[in-house]
């Protein structure tokens, strides 16, 4: 939009508005990492495909539970000796990553459990989330512009006038008339490891509320006001 330079039979308010929401998440994301280790190459890999297949087929027997299932970094690395001469291969490891992504949160916790328990696997996460297109983000940008028009019509009318019309809505951090606030999320996340897990019961995995937020930036004229 056009910028006007207010006068005194149009003044202008410029407001900020936010909007936030805390709502139950729509995703858990875990990290799988499966290992080996052998002294020659073609048993480790073996070894590491086959743990690998394990992890896989338990993911998927989630059936529609799983969102995404994804095979991320493969390798497969030799071990030198510390002593002697010359490049002689101690041992070779193995490694593979899996990212899962769940919706139904009442199998994560045996899952993870299940999982743990497998041969030198280990799990990370999880990672709550929304999906990107939730309506959770529309919903927090129509309240943020709600507070904007609110905090405006409060000033007008502090005045003893009403607002005119709309010269501009932006996000903050766009225009940045007001020098917005940037909001910091962070997660946590819990490492499980098979070793002496046993028959261990399902883990009980509380899921973590998201918070939404959306803030704007907001500039309307006003009636003149009669001071």
């Amino acid at each position: 939009m056009t910028q006007e330079h207010p006068t005194p039979q149009a003044p202008q308010v410029t407001v900020r508005g936010e909007g936030r929401l805390e709502i139950d998440p729509e995703l858990a994301r875990i990290w799988i990492t499966v290992s080996a280790r052998g002294t020659d190459r073609p048993t480790t890999l073996a070894d590491l495909t086959r743990r690998n297949a394990q992890v896989l087929d338990l993911v998927k027997a989630q059936g529609t539970a799983v969102e995404k299932l994804e095979t991320g970094s493969l390798s497969i690395s030799p071990e030198l000796t510390r002593k002697g001469r010359g490049e002689r291969i101690h041992a070779f490891h193995g490694r593979v990553r899996v990212t899962a992504e769940l919706t139904d949160f009442t199998l994560l916790g045996e899952l993870v459990t299940r999982l743990a328990d497998l041969e030198l696997t280990s799990v990370d996460g999880p990672w709550w989330s929304l999906r990107p297109a939730s309506p959770a983000y529309a919903e927090a940008r129509r309240l943020a512009v709600a507070e904007a028009v609110q905090r405006a019509r409060a000033y007008a009318e502090a005045l003893g006038t009403s607002l005119a019309s709309l010269l501009e809505l932006s996000d903050a951090g766009v225009a940045d008339p007001l020098m917005p606030r940037r909001a910091a999320f962070g997660s946590a996340a819990v490492a499980y490891s098979a070793e002496g897990a046993g028959e261990a019961p399902p883990l009980d995995l509380e899921p973590q509320r998201q918070t939404v937020t959306a803030e704007v930036v907001a500039r309307f004229t006003m009636s003149p006001p009669t001071l």
